[in-house]
């Protein structure tokens, strides 16, 4: 099965993970989290995200 979702529905759920906009360069966002370690980068593009980009970012973030 095949998710697709948009950059900005995937910076809401991370928002409501704890995560925030540490910086922006060009088209990609940079989130840090106030409790875990690290940053998760998130492009936003127009179109949907790669299944594969999308399972790495829920994947360094720690919710999947």
């Amino acid at each position: 099965m095949i998710i697709l979702v948009t950059p900005k529905e995937l910076l809401k759920v991370l928002k409501k993970d704890g995560w925030y906009v540490d910086r922006i360069r060009g088209s990609h966002h940079m989130l840090k989290h106030t409790s875990k370690v690290g940053r998760v980068t998130v492009p936003v593009h127009k179109e949907d995200l790669k299944p594969k980009t999308l399972h790495t970012i829920l994947k360094q973030a720690g919710i999947k």
